[in-house]
């Protein structure tokens, strides 16, 4: 069984060359998730936004400026999450996702202790992130982390903004 101590958090593009594929299917894998969940399902990722499809096509081109983390269990990516490059001493948290079969390992929480501590070794005082009002577990986990909600920045109905103050 793997656990989070045989999870090995890289940031990407940068030491695991295959994590370019693995990363492509973990952001499908999230993006089909969350249109499923959203009751807008679709059956393969031709179906999604064209902005969601260019980050599975293309993440090196999506991603510029930001840092991707990758999560590596024996040279498979098993969760990323992305952390945009600063703003106003501000830095956003975007598409934290652990595969299904790996959760409950500690690996989603290796990925946000990572990211927060890219964001203070970048000089970031806040770090901010939404989220969908019925990931209850993730909330729960920005919580545990020092997240607290805040005035939503986002217009979208049932999403929670939350910031994390360093």
């Amino acid at each position: 069984m793997t656990d989070q101590r045989e999870a090995v958090i890289v940031r990407w593009p940068g030491q695991a060359p295959s994590s370019e594929d693995g990363l492509a299917g973990l952001l499908a894998a999230y993006h089909l998730r969350t249109e499923a969940e959203k009751g807008a399902a679709v059956v393969d990722v031709d179906g999604l936004p064209e902005r969601y499809r260019a980050e599975i096509s293309d993440p090196r081109a999506a991603f510029v400026g930001d840092v991707v983390l990758v999560a590596l269990s024996g040279g498979a990516a098993v969760g990323c999450v992305v952390v945009t490059a600063p703003v106003g001493r501000r830095s956003e948290i975007k598409r934290l996702w652990t595969d299904p079969n790996f959760r409950g390992r500690g690996i989603a929480s290796g990925l946000l202790r990572a990211a927060l501590a890219h964001a203070a070794e970048s000089g970031v005082s806040s770090v901010r992130l939404s989220v969908w009002e019925w990931r209850a577990g993730a909330i729960a986990l920005y919580e545990r982390f020092g997240f607290v909600v805040t005035e939503s920045w986002d217009g979208r109905d049932q999403l929670v903004c939350m910031e994390c103050v360093g």
